[in-house]
């Protein structure tokens, strides 16, 4: 049933926003880099690699300049109009085809690049390895922040992911794996159109149940890391 609705929803949207979809490729076609799609290894289904698609956003050989495979929210390597297409996340649409095609699911762990995905434990890797990532899912939700976090922290990107985001992320990727049925997955759609619109929250009341340790710990983090950035911008000035 997750199947057919995966498949089912992704050529409904392609369909619904076939017109929109063409006026980007245009755009992207005339403007910036001239480049309309970047694919990207990304960790699937049994911890294998596939070539993730997206909306070009970004200067060409972005992943050898500035962050590295690390975007920031307001990071140098990203065209004007791809500004847009990332805060609209119009750039993920062509995502869509790797859900037709069978890489991914509609609501599953984010697909993290295979750098990000040794950050996880043995544990996490095992549970997540044995689903389809996802377009949207738990972790991308909560942390739906993290880019700004991770600009102002003061600490080297790769660094501020392992101490305060992949602990957290890891955990929830895991929990879903090992809980994930169609009524869960259908909060986190509407979950998913909440935060698009609304500014990042910094409660899990929304939030699917789960352990409380779970939300204990990633709310912690969180809230660390917050203090963390604080701390340092009142020193800077």
């Amino acid at each position: 049933m997750k199947r057919f609705l995966d498949v089912f929803l992704a050529i409904l949207t392609l369909i619904v926003f076939s017109p929109l979809i063409l006026i980007i490729i245009i755009i992207l076609k005339c403007t910036g880099e001239h480049s309309v799609f970047y694919s990207q290894d990304r960790a699937g289904v049994g911890g294998k690699p596939f070539r993730l698609v997206k909306f070009n956003t970004m200067l060409k050989n972005s992943q050898f300049l500035g962050s590295g495979h690390i975007t920031l929210q307001h990071d140098p390597r990203v065209l004007p109009f791809g500004g847009f297409l990332r805060k609209t996340k119009l750039d993920e649409i062509p995502q869509l085809f790797n859900i037709i095609k069978g890489d991914m699911s509609i609501i599953g762990p984010r697909p993290v690049t295979m750098q990000i995905y040794t950050y996880y434990t043995d544990e996490e890797k095992k549970n997540i390895s044995l689903v389809r990532p996802g377009l949207s899912g738990v972790g991308s939700i909560f942390f739906r922040d993290e880019q700004t976090l991770m600009e102002q922290s003061g600490l080297q990107y790769e660094d501020y992911y392992k101490i305060y985001i992949a602990p957290s992320k890891g955990e929830m990727e895991s929990w879903y794996a090992q809980h994930h049925n169609l009524w869960l997955d259908i909060k986190l759609v509407l979950l998913t159109s909440i935060v698009l619109f609304y500014p990042p929250f910094d409660s899990l009341r929304f939030l699917p149940e789960m352990p409380q340790e779970i939300k204990d710990n990633a709310l912690e983090l969180k809230r660390i890391a917050v203090n963390d950035v604080a701390a340092k911008n009142k020193k800077s000035e």
